[in-house]
């Protein structure tokens, strides 16, 4: 296993990256074909008695995993800076991702008893994932020079688009569109929708062996675990108590809170609400995952680009507005009217893919989303590291990752409460619009460091 030692941050090789950047790859499936695509509108509109009441679960299990992430992850982020080494980490909270994701296989259509079970698997899975990403992140300052780190950061989400389509590839030609699908699996029981959940699992727990092989990491300090944990703590009540210092990196922290949360929602809750409005079943979701991941790479990688030669901060807020664009697009799609009036007829039982007037409205917003989801997350995690002090880096990711979750559970218990209260998936949307403007706005206070 590599290492390297504390200090400067200097240039891994070119395996080291590529296996770093293969850690997006690994995990992206479990968003894609679980939390997206896949899994999520199969769980609200088969496995719950209806698919307001569905989405409103989902809401819930997201609010649960983001305000947990929230409050750990700085703690822990602050614990591996003192204990050294970031595999360890990465390795534990990819196997309890596992775990969760496995466990969805026993989600049943109509599922009577034990819901309670296929819930806490989802939160666990996230959890799992999201800690993973925290310390795979907080390796990027220690492999690559700042001018640099845009390209890597996007080529990683890149990767990670990739893998994700790949996954959708894997679900399509190999159990949704065969008559019988691979394995045997049963249509009738929903088993092709089922599968996503294992798939995810052994798919992250068999890619992230390159990077555990190949990207160095720092060494291990000889401290106790104990005294890691003791200095860790110590150290993250020093950096809050001095925050002043950092007034910067706070005002992109709170900006991210919110623009987070509004991506994060948007992509969790679009195929949900394609599915109920157009009662998409696993094909049609599964093409339109494709079909957003192809826009979602080219992102991705024009997006690294630009990060480097425009800014982190320009790219982000180019992308947050296309974004918030896309969102009110999609709110303005309802049962037979588009764009807030027009009438447009809805797909019927018969009808090609996505032929429907309003379906083809839909797709132009959803691949506009696709084109900007990549270069917002990816030139985020670039400006936290080239504004983070290296020796301090986990923290710095840790607390990155409480302004992707501090309010993260804010938006899935809106829409939650939105969708019980109204008994309608449409109004999320406001709600993830006003959380990309917010965001947006408080970019404005933020001054990008000189990266060239």
């Amino acid at each position: 296993m590599s290492v390297m030692n504390e200090g400067v941050p200097s240039e891994s090789g070119k395996l080291g990256k590529f296996s770093w950047a293969l850690f997006d790859w690994a995990n992206q499936p479990f968003f894609t074909v679980v939390t997206t695509f896949i899994f999520a509108p199969y769980f609200t509109s088969f496995v719950a008695d209806t698919p307001a009441e569905g989405q409103a679960y989902w809401g819930y299990t997201q609010a649960i995993a983001g305000a947990l992430i929230a409050i750990l992850s700085p703690v822990f982020g602050s614990i591996a800076d003192a204990g050294g080494a970031r595999k360890p980490w990465i390795l534990f909270f990819s196997i309890l991702c596992a775990i969760g994701a496995f466990s969805l296989w026993w989600a049943v259509p109509d599922q009577q008893s034990g819901i309670i079970w296929i819930l806490a698997g989802i939160v666990i899975g996230t959890i799992g994932v999201e800690f993973s990403i925290v310390f795979n992140n907080a390796m990027l300052p220690t492999l690559v020079s700042p001018e640099r780190m845009g390209r890597l950061s996007g080529y990683g989400w890149g990767l990670g688009y990739i893998g994700g389509l790949i996954a959708l590839f894997i679900v399509l030609f190999g159990f949704s569109l065969p008559e019988v699908p691979l394995f045997g699996l049963s249509k009738a029981l929903h088993e092709p929708d089922r599968i996503t959940g294992p798939m995810a699992a052994i798919w992250l727990l068999v890619f992230i062996i390159p990077m555990m092989l190949f990207t160095p990491d720092r060494a291990a300090s000889d401290i106790s675990k104990k005294e890691a944990v003791r200095q860790g703590l110590a150290s993250l009540m020093t950096t809050l108590r001095s925050l002043k210092a950092y007034r910067n990196i706070v005002y992109f922290l709170v900006a991210r809170m919110f623009y987070n949360d509004g991506i994060l929602a948007l992509i969790g809750f679009s195929g949900i609400y394609a599915a109920g409005l157009f009662s998409w079943g696993i094909t049609e979701l599964g093409i339109f995952g494709i079909l957003i991941n192809f826009f979602a790479i080219a992102g991705c990688f024009i997006g690294g680009f630009l990060d480097d030669k425009l800014g982190s901060k320009p790219t982000i807020v180019i992308s947050v507005l296309g974004l918030a664009f896309a969102s009110v697009g999609i709110l303005s799609i309802s049962d037979g009217q588009v764009l807030f009036g027009f009438p447009a007829a809805m797909p019927v039982e018969g009808d090609a893919l996505f032929a429907s007037p309003a379906e083809m409205v839909f797709m132009v917003f959803a691949f506009i989303m696709g084109l900007f989801f990549g270069p917002a997350q990816a030139a985020s995690r670039t400006l936290i590291a080239r504004m983070s002090p290296p020796e301090k880096a986990g923290e710095f990711f840790g607390l990155f990752a409480l302004s992707g979750k501090a309010t993260a559970f804010v938006a899935p218990l809106l829409i939650g409460i939105v969708t019980t209260a109204t008994g309608q998936q449409r109004p999320a949307m406001i709600v993830i619009f006003s959380l990309l403007i917010l965001g947006a706005a408080l970019l404005s206070f933020v001054r990008e460091p000189d990266h060239r």
